[in-house]
């Protein structure tokens, strides 16, 4: 029996997972370097300490990871302030449905806690969350499963009464190594193979996962 829903923002609940792909390589171009759109799919959800790991990786130790991010961030920023923030399709009718039903909701993103509180305030879905959980409180980010671990402590149960509802490769493997069971709804790119074997489910919005909690 499924207990609460832990949700990803970025490309889940909300359209922005497209923008990480425009910025990350715009922010790199910024201080002369090159970004495929490969690598820029493998940045979604990448938390710390794997993040600055690959771009030192890519780049070279001389890589000042802190400074692209803020230019990435600060591109990013003036993006969603001129064009707004949407929500997925079928997200607050989930949210409603789920809230109905006395299914406990929170959120587990890779996003810093400020904007996670902006973006769901700017598009109305924040009362419906009684946790939100942001990798800058655990040591690791995605893919490893502390901030799954953390969020299902912070409510209480255990991670396999706990469903995980994410978009990208490496929000999967962080539920999935958590021990929730991972529903993915796709947005930049689909499951392989691999990843498909970490799954409970994959649907293409988030209005079919009422009927799998």
């Amino acid at each position: 029996m499924i207990r609460a829903v832990i949700f990803d923002m970025d490309g889940t609940l909300i359209d922005t997972e497209k923008y990480y792909r425009i910025f990350w390589p715009k922010a790199l171009e910024a201080y002369g370097y090159t970004m495929t759109d490969e690598q820029a799919l493998t940045m979604r959800s990448l938390g710390r300490p794997f993040a600055p790991r690959q771009l030192g990786d890519w780049y070279g130790e001389e890589f000042d990871y802190y400074a692209v991010r803020k230019k990435r961030k600060e591109l990013m920023e003036e993006a969603l302030d001129r064009d707004g923030i949407k929500c997925k399709p079928g997200a607050v009718e989930l949210l409603e449905d789920l809230k109905k039903r006395h299914i406990t909701t929170a959120v587990a993103t890779a996003t810093d806690l400020e904007r996670t509180e902006k973006y769901l305030t700017l598009t109305g879905i924040r009362p419906y969350f009684e946790k939100l959980i942001s990798a800058t409180m655990v040591a690791e980010g995605k893919p490893s499963p502390d901030i799954y671990l953390y969020a299902c402590g912070q409510l209480g149960l255990a991670p396999e009464v706990c469903m995980a509802v994410e978009d990208s490769p490496n929000g999967v493997l962080s539920a999935y190594r958590a021990g929730c069971k991972v529903v993915m709804v796709p947005d930049q790119t689909q499951p392989d193979a691999e990843l498909k074997k970490c799954l409970y489910a994959c649907v293409p919005t988030l209005a079919e996962i009422s009927h799998l909690v």
